[in-house]
């Protein structure tokens, strides 16, 4: 809710490109960009193409949007999707989607190419298909993101040595900036059917560092959170330590969510219906089942929460809120 009512639903998350015709170097800084898929990739490479870039030898990476090292609270150090760690420059939310044909490593996906960093990420599993994080490192991340710009950079016909370093942009004008095809709604509507934790953190993240003006950290992100949660609805007792909700060091009531959906009605169209006439956006951690949104009855958009900090069946949550709609 704070990212949609600081930034507007129409907001879009912009990525600046410098490029050096003389040396042949390309700069790329970050800014956090939840939504730099590979297709979104293509375009800038499409674009960069475009505005006459035939050549590239050095690709340097500037993500100090973020601070170095970054891992915020909850992040458990798996090869799990979810457990993606956030950088400024990322590419297809730090996941890798890959399988084995004929025992050869294959990228599952025919938009992305795969890259050298993507092959060492599979050596060693023995499933088919395999759907994996980047890594814990944030610097291997942005160093995939690199991989595969430079990947759709060779399509488009821009060659060179492409070797990819860090550094910092220049301090001038970009030579071009790439705005996200898809706005701020259009993340936010995903992030809540499918519970993107990367989305959640990468916007957090952006909004912490744009307020202090500074690399997004780990403090900043808490003090970020909860000074203006306290500002907007006078909480006394409350703790965020990351956006998504993983760690288990995050403390709300249910009272204070209705209360904060109360303020979000106006956004309710982001929400999935996840039963008939209940939209909401549930969570899950061991021993905690959480249920969150709206109840519908004739037009009528009631909030709810519900929290169970223990281990239920999964959908008792769902079968609560059905019941809870049908006596209305």
């Amino acid at each position: 809710m704070v990212g949609i009512k600081s930034l507007g639903e129409q907001h879009r998350f912009a990525t600046d490109f410098y490029y050096d015709p003389n040396r042949y170097r390309l700069w790329v800084k970050g800014s956090g960009d939840p939504f730099l898929v590979s297709e979104e990739i293509s375009q800038i490479a499409i674009q960069l193409k475009q505005r006459g870039i035939h050549r590239v030898d050095q690709l340097i990476l500037d993500g100090s949007h973020f601070a170095s090292g970054l891992v915020l609270p909850g992040n458990s150090h798996t090869n799990n999707p979810y457990d993606a760690v956030p950088s400024a420059l990322a590419a297809n939310f730090n996941t890798l989607n890959l399988k084995k044909v004929n025992g050869k490593i294959r990228s599952a996906e025919s938009q992305t190419p795969l890259t050298p960093y993507a092959k060492r990420m599979a050596r060693g599993f023995k499933k088919s298909k395999l759907r994996i994080n980047t890594g814990p490192n944030p610097n291997k991340a942005e160093h995939y993101f690199g991989e595969l710009l430079s990947a759709l950079l060779k399509q488009q016909g821009i060659h060179g040595k492409q070797r990819i370093i860090t550094g910092s942009a220049p301090q001038q004008a970009p030579f071009y900036s790439h705005y996200n095809s898809r706005t701020l709604g259009d993340m936010v509507r995903p992030m809540m059917k499918y519970s993107t934790n990367f989305i959640a953190n990468q916007l957090v993240l952006m909004m912490a560092a744009e307020h202090y003006q500074r690399p997004a950290n780990a403090a900043d992100v808490q003090r970020y959170m909860q000074d203006h949660l306290r500002a907007a609805f006078h909480w006394n007792h409350f703790t965020f330590k990351e956006g998504a909700g993983l760690s288990r060091q995050n403390r709300i009531s249910p009272a204070q969510l209705v209360d904060l959906l109360q303020h979000f009605k106006q956004w309710r169209h982001l929400l999935p219906e996840v039963e008939p006439g209940v939209f909401a956006k549930s969570g899950t951690l061991k021993r905690v089942s959480t249920l969150a949104g709206y109840l519908v009855e004739q037009g009528e958009w009631k909030p709810f929460a519900l929290m169970m900090n223990q281990s239920v069946p999964y959908k008792l949550r769902n079968r609560i809120a059905k019941e809870l709609r049908r006596t209305l």
